[in-house]
């Protein structure tokens, strides 16, 4: 296959090919992913209900104050409409959370890793391992509970903060291990 162009490019050289930009953008074949764990949708949902229905008590108040005759002032379809908002995003998050859970994925390869996730708009990060200055394990409660933690690699840019959520804990730990030894092989081949 010859260099990949745009078509712009291909068509004042013919000896190029182009290719479509879904193409140029998409991961090379030969990747070996990694998903993470599957237990980590039921975290998210439950996660999803928990902070749907904190929002849905504090934007419900006025409409119990409305029921209650108590705040007449406010409009009645407000009332309503306000929760209902609330309530229709948590259902729409409990739909979407498995797909998404699905998209993400990492890749050790022999230079650096590779961090996909995204369902509609994907994003994939890749972090040399010269790169790496150090990587934290983090588990709140909702994920030890289901023994999964989120892998945070911290590099030297302020803008790129990379993370793996959703790791069975022990295989957070390995994967944290491996690649602090990557890096520093990087870091002392420099």
């Amino acid at each position: 296959m010859g260099t990949v162009l745009t078509a712009r490019q291909a068509k004042n050289d013919p000896n190029k090919e182009a290719l479509p930009v879904s193409k140029v953008l998409a991961d090379p074949p030969s990747e070996q992913w990694t998903r993470v764990s599957p237990k980590l949708t039921a975290v998210e949902q439950i996660a999803n209900v928990i902070g749907g229905l904190i929002a849905l008590a504090v934007v419900s108040v006025p409409l119990v104050l409305h029921l209650t005759g108590v705040w007449s002032g406010y409009p009645a379809w407000l009332a309503w409409l306000v929760p209902g908002v609330v309530l229709l995003s948590v259902v729409v998050g409990m739909i979407v959370t498995p797909f998404q859970v699905r998209s993400r994925r990492y890749a050790l390869r022999q230079d650096d890793v590779a961090v996909a996730r995204g369902v509609i708009y994907h994003r994939t990060e890749v972090i040399p391992y010269g790169r790496i200055q150090y990587v934290d394990v983090v588990a709140g409660p909702l994920m030890r509970a289901f023994g999964l933690c989120k892998l945070q690699i911290h590099t030297a840019s302020p803008d790129a903060h990379p993370e793996i959520t959703g790791l069975l804990a022990a295989d957070g730990a390995a994967l944290r291990d491996q690649l602090s030894q990557r890096g520093e092989e990087r870091l002392a081949g420099l």
